[in-house]
């Protein structure tokens, strides 16, 4: 990570990816797109990224935010923040003060709990803020209490008891090596996998729910759209993506579905039309009809 903001994503990586890509309508949705980071295993920690991401992300849409907490340098900030194992460190601002990255959080956490303190949410946004707060607060005291649950910590703690058992170096080879297993997502391969099977990491998910949402689309997107068209219509489907589907019915051109708005092809707006479509040919021209839209 070398910039702020940048087009590529390979090379050149940025905090801030700009590419024109918003997987939905154009003239109406630009895409955020955060590409820097750890590939995040636990839990726990992707559940507090997106949510804390989510809330500040209404935070600023609803024009809220009444501070400007802004870093002075970000990539070098970001830099020292990941090599502060103790999260004492303190950043300049661009406004001349000094903080620790733990209490930037803690000045948006205070927003969030201010924003939301008279305003209707859903069950998901308390849990968030709580989880939040007590993780900030483990955070400044000694961040080897989360060693169960955010991933630099849980990561830390396994190449750290590697190193003494094995009496190796921070350069050795294998413990390089087991930074790079940590993240790796194939059963039976990863290391943050058999941590898992060994209990000792915290989950706030079970295997069940899982392995349902696999095959289960959210009812409220247009994923349900989406993901009932490849349970019903497999066979004739060439590609679904995040704004399309494509179908071949073996006769013509290939047809393409899209799906602009991310809050239609629900199952509400969409229950019906499935019922009415047994085969992908009767999807195509029951969309074809002048309320057939997706």
């Amino acid at each position: 990570m070398c910039q702020e903001i940048s087009g590529a994503t390979t090379s050149s990586r940025s905090i801030i990816n700009t590419r024109d890509e918003p997987h939905a309508d154009p003239e109406k949705y630009r895409r955020l797109h955060v590409i820097v980071g750890d590939a995040n295993m636990s839990e726990v920690t992707n559940y507090l990224k997106v949510g804390t991401m989510a809330i500040v992300l209404s935070m600023v849409e609803d024009d809220f935010i009444d501070r400007d907490l802004s870093v002075d340098s970000p990539v070098a900030a970001f830099r020292r923040v990941s090599r502060d194992l103790a999260c004492r460190d303190t950043l300049r601002l661009k406004d001349g003060r000094t903080i620790t990255a733990v209490d930037v959080q803690r000045e948006f956490l205070a927003l969030a709990q201010r924003y939301y303190r008279d305003r209707e949410h859903e069950p998901w946004v308390r849990d968030v803020l709580e989880r939040w707060e007590t993780t900030l607060d483990r955070l400044a005291e000694d961040p080897m209490q989360l060693a169960r649950e955010l991933d630099w910590v849980v990561k830390r703690r396994l190449i750290e008891n590697y190193m003494a058992k094995h009496g190796l170096g921070w350069n050795d080879s294998r413990v390089q090596m087991i930074d790079l297993q940590y993240h790796d997502v194939r059963p039976g391969k990863g290391l943050y996998g058999k941590l898992e099977e060994a209990e000792a990491v915290e989950r706030i998910t079970t295997d069940d729910e899982i392995s349902k949402a696999i095959y289960d689309p959210p009812k409220d997107t247009r994923a349900y759209f989406r993901g009932m068209c490849l349970q019903r219509y497999a066979e004739e489907i060439v590609s679904a993506s995040w704004d399309s589907v494509i179908f071949d019915l073996k006769e013509g051109p290939l047809k393409k579905i899209f799906m602009l708005e991310p809050l239609r092809g629900t199952e509400a707006h969409v229950r019906e039309l499935f019922a009415d479509s047994p085969t992908a040919g009767d999807l195509l021209r029951n969309l074809g009809k002048p309320s057939g839209d997706v």
